[in-house]
């Protein structure tokens, strides 16, 4: 996997907003998304990849993953913005509405070795997911979910029916690839039952996180994405029970009436790293 940090909360911060910026570096997410794209309008656009570069500069944003979106590069400012992005040289440059693996190509002939990330939002790109996957600079995929529904035009459904297959596609590609990859935007920043019940699904479904759009989205997001305790202690259990009957060479491992295998023992290994670095990351 090349995913070896929490990404559980991933928010989005305007580029062109020094206030934003500043608060940025408070927060307890995971990761920032500085937009140069839809956040910014088009009067503030050149502006704001000045603002952006003296902002990571300065730094000040700890050990959160520091990923920039430019537009894309067929508008008039995502050539700049490329240029840009190269000079700040952040964790990783994030392009809007990947279609196809030549889109990335397009972008890397400019970024080089900085590590990409793809904007998985439109149609093409669902039926295209495992080769965007295979493409050697990726190392992350964003599920842009408003995007993606205005595209198929379906309705606003609480259980996002109509966005399971695109969801799906691009997971499946993701962990074929060993891949992150981050949930879509929950829109009513202020229900934070609604954004509880969107990230457990996201969770369930094998997300690693999910992008925010507003800071009091946090909390609710990172709790979804952590380890439970009782996720933890049912991990320790089942690698002490394994490791003690491989070490007698007897009979088969039991916790709580079920058998352990090599795969359950496989994810409590992940269950009790993905811990351990989210308390690394707090202890920062």
């Amino acid at each position: 996997m090349l995913m070896a940090r929490p990404l559980r909360s991933v928010l989005y911060i305007p580029a062109s907003k020094p206030r934003a910026l500043e608060k940025a570096r408070t927060l307890p997410v995971d990761a920032i998304i500085f937009d140069l794209e839809d956040a910014v309008s088009v009067e503030e656009k050149e502006g704001a990849r000045a603002t952006l570069s003296e902002a990571l500069a300065e730094d000040g944003y700890g050990a959160r993953m520091k990923i920039v979106r430019i537009n894309g590069l067929d508008t008039d400012w995502g050539a700049a913005d490329a240029k840009a992005a190269l000079a700040i040289a952040p964790d990783a440059i994030l392009l809007p509405k990947v279609n196809m693996p030549e889109d990335l190509d397009a972008l890397a002939a400019t970024t080089g070795d900085i590590p990409l990330w793809a904007m998985m939002e439109t149609p093409m790109g669902m039926l295209n997911a495992p080769a965007i996957a295979a493409h050697p600079k990726l190392q992350g995929m964003v599920m842009g979910t408003n995007d993606l529904a205005k595209e198929l035009q379906t309705r606003f459904r609480p259980d996002r029916l109509p966005l399971h297959t695109g969801l799906g596609l691009c997971l499946l590609a993701a962990k074929a690839h060993g891949l992150a990859i981050v949930d879509g935007v929950y829109n009513a920043f202020k229900d934070a039952e609604g954004l509880a019940i969107e990230c457990e699904q996201g969770r369930d479904m094998g997300f690693d996180g999910k992008t925010l759009i507003h800071p009091a989205q946090v909390e609710v997001t990172n709790a979804a994405f952590s380890p439970t305790e009782a996720e933890i202690d049912l991990a320790r259990r089942q690698i002490a029970a394994f490791d003690e009957v491989e070490a007698s060479g007897q009979g088969v491992a039991v916790v709580d009436g079920r058998i352990v295998e090599n795969l359950h023992v496989a994810t409590a290994r992940e269950t009790l790293a993905k811990a351990e670095a989210i308390e690394a990351l707090l202890a920062e």
